[in-house]
This record gives C-alpha cells, structure tokens and sequence, in this order.
C-alpha cells in the first residue's frame, strides 16, 4: 500500500500543471464553502482554526523531516516567518476583511490581478522576462475572470465602484504574489519540512487576530456546517494546496504558476452552480474556454516561444 502510495505521489509531482488545476480548484471551493459559512463561524475564528487544523496533521506526518532540515530552516527563519506572516495569515485576513467592504464582482477582478504582479515581480527582481505569447496568454485568462464577473453584461462593469474592500484586497494580491516570488528561493529542504514551519507561523501569527475577534465580541461558537467549512479549509485549502502549489512553483516558476490563479473564479462559478443550485448561463462556458484557452496559450505556445 506505501508503495502504491509513494508511486501515485511521484506520478502526480512530475505533473505541474495537474497539481496547479487542482490546486485552484481547492481555493475556489475555500470560497463557495466560505459564502455558504456565513454566520456559521467568525472570519477570524476561520482563519486561526484551520491552521490549528492544519499544524495538527502536519506534527503526525511530518515530525522526522523537520527534525532533520531544522538546522537548514533555521538559517532562514526571519524569511520563513515572512512568507508565513505576510503570505498566508495577511493575505486571508485582508481577503475576508475586503468582503465586507466591497462586491462579489470587484473581488473577482481584482483577483486577476495575482498572475500580473507575479510577471512584474519575476521581470522586477529576478530579470525574467515574459514573452508576447505569454503575455497575451495572460490577457486572455484576464477576459475570462472579467466575463465571469461581469456576468456576461457590460452594463454590470460599467456599475463597479471602488472603495476601501478594494484596496484591502489590492494589497492582499500583492502579499500572494510576493510569496508566490518567494518560494523560487525558498530553503531546499523537503516541502513537507518547509510548509510546517510557515503553517506554524500562520497560525502564530493569527492568534491575535483571533483574540480581537473575541474582545470585539464578534465571536460566535460554529455550528455544525461551520465546523464542516472549518475542516474543509483545515485540510485542503490549508495545507494539500499549499504543497501542491509549492511543487508546481518548484517546477514552472513563478510566473507560470501565477496565470493558473486566474481558474479560481471560474471554478468558483461552477461548483457555486454544483453545491449552490445556481443557474449555469453561458457566460460560464465562455468565461472557462477563454480562462483555459489563455493558460494553454502562455503554457504550450509561450514556452516554445
């Protein structure tokens, strides 16, 4: 069985593009099961618990790796409490802060700017530099998150307003991009060794947003599809995602990996069609032709390019 487990495994991480599908996949179910958790459980206590979840599995299963790349880590730990602060913890806080701000349809698009600040990054600070394919790869994958948000009618882009959930989120992006950067240099020691110190620092550093939650008297005990939502995002979102999206960043790079972001609304739009009951209208097909359509763009064409 370990054998057939270790195989699986080895077969799914020489497939990046597999792993970042699945990866955003993963994210866009975090958001559909977030919208159905509302009064369910506290956006603090969301953000805190599920990386409680997340430590717990993570000191089962990989005790003995971190044992013996502690002495590499700890060498880098200001960088590795970075990234943990600022990629994972700043970024979910500000993400379910901005929503409470701003619309379903301005955080969409505003997601879709992930892929760019990752390319501007990587052209900024590591000297590579996109090609035309690639970069009219990303325009597309940029139309379809737009047709998803804009629901197929110009007249709704043309409603968007901005406000302060917009600059939360804006921020928020630009924390993920720069962790995306980050992992090209992260300590080469075992991804398993690696995400359970940045997990360990999430949910340090979530504690006190938690607390707060607490004295504002915000707090409420989760109900029973809180805890559902709770678990969801403990073990997939949390911690299957993140190491699926640090192997294919170990891959294709940054700037690769950053253009499969843009499936997360799409994805989101149809599992909100499957779990949700919402209606399917063809601005889903067309949003999914033109996000994938864009990604195979950048990927196959740009790379031969």
């Amino acid at each position: 069985m370990k054998s057939l487990y270790l195989t699986a495994r080895d077969w799914l991480y020489r497939q990046p593009s597999l792993l970042l599908v699945l990866t955003t996949a993963m994210w866009a179910g975090n958001g559909v099961a977030g919208k159905s958790a509302v009064g369910e459980i506290a956006p603090m206590t969301l953000v805190c618990w599920r990386w409680l979840i997340a430590c717990f599995i993570l000191t089962l299963i990989a005790r003995e790796d971190f044992k013996r790349d502690w002495p590499t880590m700890r060498m880098h730990w200001p960088a590795i409490i970075l990234m943990g602060a600022l990629g994972f913890t700043a970024f979910n806080s500000l993400f379910y802060l901005s929503a409470h701000y701003t619309s379903a349809v301005n955080m969409t698009i505003l997601q879709g700017a992930i892929p760019v600040f990752v390319l501007l990054g990587a052209l900024i600070f590591f000297r590579v530099r996109a090609t035309p394919i690639q970069l009219f790869g990303v325009l597309v994958t940029l139309a379809g998150v737009t047709t998803i948000a804009a629901q197929g009618s110009l007249e709704t882009l043309k409603k968007l307003t901005f406000n302060l959930g917009d600059i939360f989120l804006i921020v928020a992006c630009l924390l993920y991009a720069g962790y995306t950067l980050a992992l090209r240099n992260r300590p080469q020691v075992s991804p398993l060794s690696f995400f359970t110190a940045m997990a360990a620092i999430a949910f340090l550093t979530s504690i006190p947003l938690f607390g707060l939650e607490i004295a504002r008297g915000e707090f409420i005990w989760p109900t029973a599809k809180g805890f559902a939502v709770l678990l969801y995002a403990g073990i997939f979102p949390s911690l299957v995602s993140q190491l699926f999206f640090m192997r294919g960043v170990a891959i294709v790079g940054p700037s690769r990996a950053g253009i499969f972001t843009n499936l997360v609304p799409v994805f989101g739009a149809l599992f909100a069609v499957i779990f949700l009951g919402e209606p399917f209208h063809l601005y889903h097909a067309a949003a999914l032709i033109l996000v994938v359509g864009g990604i195979l763009i950048a990927e196959t064409l740009g790379r031969r390019a």
